[in-house]
């Protein structure tokens, strides 16, 4: 994710000055403070860089479209170089799962830059190897897009914060254009794809996934990709690619499986 300075655009989204009362991030060391937390994980791309991603199926991740091209040379990332670590907390997984494919959304356009107009589209889909059926790793529904001034959460990773995912529990939404949510989430290198929450029956559902950070006067926003009716062009150019493709034989066999709860998110 590199830093976009897109003033005039974004400047247009907001009609009143970031006022809003943010939490700080706080980093979840504990198997306690991870809780309902697991389906989000960390994804390392071919070893030189890593982005954040959310279960929202057994076997599906979703993250940002960038995730899947080499910076350096705008090539398409094998997915079989492309890790899943779910739940990744100080040198452990819950669960560590390889990709069989992964898409980006149909309209997006890979230009080693964040421009504003391909934010609408920064969202991909990654099957994983094998699905991921463990009780305490639940897959998060999405929801619709939230209106401006909504309150939303974000759990991500990033340069400083590698080894352990961080939650903002509450920011919010400053602006809105279609495909587009100006966030004041604090967000930074490697929370590229991090799922936007917001909280219904203080159950956490997915909105948005961070694309790209963003100044506006000196202050830094985040961009983020609204879902809206994104997820299902995903979900058909995926099952398009792995028809063309054919069946591939898993060489992972699965150990776990049971029951699923629910993704709370408590208030302290």
């Amino acid at each position: 994710m590199r830093p976009s300075r897109l003033l005039p655009l974004i400047l247009a989204l907001l009609a009143s000055p970031l006022t809003a009362q943010e939490s700080a991030l706080r980093s979840l060391q504990t198997g306690d403070d991870t809780r309902g937390w697991e389906a989000v994980g960390r994804l390392d791309l071919d070893g030189r860089g890593f982005c954040t991603g959310a279960l929202i199926d057994i076997d599906l991740v979703l993250t940002a479209a960038h995730c899947l091209y080499d910076k350096d040379t705008g090539a398409r990332i094998d997915p079989a170089r492309i890790q899943f670590l779910a739940g990744w907390r100080n040198g452990r997984a819950t669960a560590y799962r390889g990709a069989r494919r992964a898409v980006a959304h149909p309209e997006y356009v890979y230009g080693g830059h964040d421009r504003f107009d391909r934010v609408a589209y920064d969202v991909a889909l990654i099957r994983l190897d094998q699905p991921i059926r463990l009780p305490s790793v639940t897959p998060f529904a999405i929801a619709a897009r939230p209106g401006k001034g909504a309150e939303v959460g974000v759990v991500s990773y990033a340069q400083d914060r590698a080894e352990a995912p961080s939650l903002q529990q509450v920011c919010h939404v400053l602006g809105r254009q279609p495909g587009v949510l100006v966030l004041s989430c604090n967000v930074d290198f490697g929370s590229s794809g991090a799922p936007v929450f917001v909280i219904s029956d203080g159950v956490a559902q997915v909105v948005s996934v961070v694309s790209a950070k963003a100044e506006v006067n000196g202050e830094k926003v985040a961009l983020g990709t609204s879902l809206d009716d994104l997820q299902v062009a995903l979900r058909k150019a995926l099952a398009s690619e792995e028809a063309d493709a054919g069946p591939r034989p898993g060489g992972v066999r699965v150990l776990s499986g049971g029951a699923s709860g629910g993704a709370k998110f408590i208030r302290p």
